[in-house]
């Protein structure tokens, strides 16, 4: 989304939902105030229409979005407070809070991950590219949990062949609606870029040009009558991967309002998905490393409350 009032088309399949807040689900990377000026400056049009943030949607509009030129600029250092569970003079693992962007993007320009790890780490801007400095893997904004950061290119080298080899192991905690079955399985199904909606993720089929091959490995750990709490080892690394593949198989991950329910009736703020454990091996001395982070407290009182 870059370069002079960029066009973004999209049919949203929303029904009866707000305009401005259907366009922040659709593609978050722009905040909801930010889609409430774009539509009131009318840069955003229904089925050719100019319409109020108010505007109800009833599912099958064609919304198109003229978004202006966003201009880069040098990421910051920001003193931002970091759980840190491992470092050394090669890398960084952080335990990321929910709600915190990992790299500055259209929407984001301050508060990320990567801010506050250009103030914790000042030699940190020249690895791997300004805009992403030493990040090795991603996680989405309201998944919490484990990521790691390289401190200079050769541990970026070493750390990214692991994920290329498929040597690093993590295990994600989710709570997902419904009774998870089988209780044990293999996901093998590629992910590509929603046809209906470009911002979002969706398995298609493999002729497609975008389609990459994915595979997540599920099992269940607990029942309740309405929930079921899992682990998930994803074996590829696509964007939004676990929360797309439990949605395919029908079991959403809770307080997912991109890929399953709009409305969660346990109250969370952000989905129940957490990254709790990583394994990789360490650029100094090829030692493993098994670095493990717990359930954060808002999902583990949820988790408490069922029955």
């Amino acid at each position: 989304m870059e370069g002079p009032n960029q066009r973004i088309e999209l049919t949203l399949d929303a029904i009866d939902e707000r305009l401005d807040r259907a366009l922040t689900a659709a593609v978050p990377e722009l905040s909801r105030m930010q889609w409430q000026r774009l539509i009131r400056e009318g840069l955003v049009t229904v089925d050719g229409e100019r319409a109020r943030p108010s505007y109800r949607i009833q599912g099958g509009e064609t919304l198109v979005a003229l978004v202006p030129e966003v201009v880069e600029a040098s990421v910051q250092p920001e003193d931002i407070a970091l759980d840190v569970r491992y470092e050394d003079s090669d890398l960084i693992v952080v335990n990321k809070p929910a709600g915190m962007v990992v790299h500055p993007s259209l929407g984001h320009d301050g508060g990320t991950l990567v801010n506050a790890l250009l103030a914790h780490c000042p030699d940190l801007g020249g690895v791997g590219g300004e805009r992403r400095p030493g990040i090795v893997h991603r996680l989405d904004k309201d998944t919490s949990g484990l990521i790691i950061a390289a401190k200079h290119d050769q541990a970026l080298w070493y750390l990214q062949n692991q994920f290329k080899q498929r040597t690093v192991t993590k295990r994600y905690l989710a709570l997902v609606n419904g009774a998870l079955q089988p209780p044990e399985a293999l996901i093998d199904a590629p992910i590509g870029r929603d046809p209906r909606s470009r911002q979002k993720m969706a398995v298609v089929a493999t002729t497609r040009g975008d389609a990459r091959p994915a595979q997540t490995a599920y099992r269940a750990l607990t029942y309740t009558s309405d929930y079921t709490y899992a682990e998930c080892h994803p074996h590829t690394g696509r964007k939004h991967q676990i929360r797309v593949h439990l949605a395919y198989i029908g079991f959403p991950v809770v307080g997912d309002h991109t890929y399953g329910r709009r409305k969660d009736p346990l109250g969370l703020k952000r989905h129940f998905l957490h990254a709790a454990e990583i394994t990789f091996r360490r650029p100094a001395d090829d030692a493993e490393l098994h670095i493990t982070s717990e359930l954060p407290a808002e999902l583990q009182a949820v988790l408490d409350g069922l029955t």
